[in-house]
C-alpha cells in the first residue's frame, strides 16, 4: 500500500533510501556530460563523414531496450542509414557497418560474442560497458568503448546509453540538425529536471512526486501521441516495474486504442462513482483502476493529436506534455522533452517504490 504521507517528508524518504536510489535517479545529468566527454576521448567523433551500410543498434535487457527505441524514432525512416535493432549481431555484418552497443551487465555473454563477431568481421564498433568483463574483453583494444565512469542500481542508466547512442548517429550525419558533442544543453535539461524533482519538494512542486500519486493504486495505460513518445512510454512502463512493481501497459496511441478491452477499462473509469466506498464489499476483489497517461514530445498538444488519430477524445486522460519546460520551436525539442520524461517517470517510479516499500533497504 501507498504511504503517501512519505512523499511529503523528505527527511524520512533520505532515511528510508538506504540505497541511495534517489540520489542516483539525480545523477542523469551528469551521466550525459561524463558519458558525452568518453564519447569524445575515444573517437566516436573520428566516424564523421562515413556512410555506413547499416547501422545496427544492439537491443540488450535494461536501458539498451529504451534507447534503441528512442534512437530509432528520433532518426525515423528518414534516415540517410538503415538503421537495423536486433538482440545480437546478425549474420552479414561487415566491414562497411557500424554497431552501438550498450549494457549495465559486464558478464552479458551474448552481447560479449556479438562484440567479437563484428569485430572478427571488421565493423567499426561503439560500446557502452563496464572496464572489465568479459564485455570489454570481446573487444579490447578493438572497439571504441566509453566506460561507466558513474555507477547507478539497475534500471537509471538510460542517459549514458542514449548520450552514447546519440553521439554515435550526431557524428554519422543522421540527424536532421547534429548535436553538440559535450551534449550541455541535454544534461542541462536533465539537471533542471533532477531539481524539480529532489526530495525537499512538495508534491505540488514536484512533478515526479505528483506523476508518482497519480499513477498510485491504479493500472496505467502509457499511450504515446508520436513516435518519440510510444518510447517513452516503453520506457516508463519498464521503469515502474523495475522500480515499483507497478504493471504498466505502454502503446503508440493509436495502438492502444485499437483494445477494446482497454476501451472498455476507460469507460468503467468514467462512470465509477467517486463516493463509492471499497470496503463496504470486502469480498469483491478488483484491480485498480486503469488512469490513461498521454505522453507528448511534439509540438501539438497530445489530446489534440489522439482524437484525430483514433476518433474519440479522452477527456479523462492526464497529459504529460512538457512544453512549459522546453518550449515549443526549440531546436531538438524531441529529444529533450523524450529525455526529461524518461527521467520523470524513473524518479516518479523511484518514489512509488519508496513509498511502497517495494525498494529494499541496502
Amino acid at each position: 500500500m501507498l504511504d503517501d504521507t512519505l512523499l511529503g517528508d523528505p527527511a524520512a524518504l533520505v532515511a528510508l533510501d538506504t540505497a541511495g536510489v534517489l540520489r542516483a535517479a539525480a545523477t542523469a545529468g551528469a551521466q550525459v556530460r561524463s558519458a558525452a566527454q568518453s564519447a569524445l576521448d575515444v573517437g566516436v567523433g573520428d566516424l564523421a563523414g562515413t556512410r555506413p551500410r547499416a547501422l545496427v543498434l544492439l537491443r540488450r535487457p535494461g536501458a539498451s531496450t529504451s534507447a534503441t527505441g528512442m534512437i530509432t524514432a528520433l532518426v525515423g525512416a528518414a534516415g540517410a542509414v538503415p538503421i537495423v535493432v536486433a538482440d545480437t549481431v546478425p549474420s552479414w555484418i561487415g566491414p562497411l557497418d557500424v554497431v552501438v552497443g550498450h549494457t549495465a551487465d559486464a558478464e552479458d555473454t551474448e552481447l560479449a560474442d556479438s562484440v567479437a563477431l563484428a569485430v572478427r568481421r571488421g565493423a567499426e564498433v561503439v560500446l557502452s560497458a563496464p572496464a572489465d568483463g568479459p564485455v570489454a574483453s570481446a573487444g579490447a583494444g578493438r572497439v571504441r568503448l566509453v566506460e561507466q565512469r558513474i555507477p547507478v542500481p539497475p534500471g537509471l542508466d538510460l542517459p549514458r546509453a542514449l548520450t552514447v547512442a546519440l553521439t554515435t548517429v550526431s557524428a554519422l550525419g543522421l540527424l536532421p540538425v547534429p548535436l553538440e558533442p559535450g551534449m550541455d544543453v541535454l544534461a542541462d535539461v536533465l539537471d533542471t529536471e533532477a531539481e524539480r524533482n529532489q526530495p525537499g519538494h512538495e508534491p505540488f512542486m514536484n512533478p515526479a512526486k505528483s506523476l508518482a500519486l497519480r499513477l498510485a493504486d491504479h493500472t496505467p495505460l502509457l499511450w504515446g501521441a508520436d513516435p518519440v513518445a510510444a518510447a517513452v512510454a516503453e520506457h516508463a512502463a519498464g521503469s515502474l516495474a523495475a522500480h515499483a512493481g507497478v504493471v504498466a501497459h505502454a502503446s503508440d496511441v493509436a495502438r492502444g486504442a485499437a483494445l477494446p478491452g482497454l476501451l472498455r477499462l476507460l469507460e468503467q473509469v468514467a462512470s465509477h462513482d467517486v463516493f463509492h466506498d471499497p470496503f463496504d464489499d470486502p469480498a469483491e476483489a478488483q484491480a485498480p483502476p486503469a488512469r490513461l497517461v498521454l505522453i507528448g514530445t511534439a509540438e501539438e498538444d497530445p489530446g489534440q493529436v489522439a482524437l484525430r488519430r483514433t476518433g474519440r477524445p479522452f477527456p479523462s486522460a492526464d497529459v504529460v506534455h512538457p512544453v512549459d519546460e522546453v518550449a515549443r520551436g526549440v531546436r531538438h525539442a524531441a529529444l529533450l522533452r523524450a529525455a526529461l520524461l524518461a527521467s520523470r517517470f524513473d524518479a516518479a517510479a523511484v518514489y512509488l517504490g519508496l513509498a511502497t516499500r517495494t525498494i529494499a533497504p541496502a
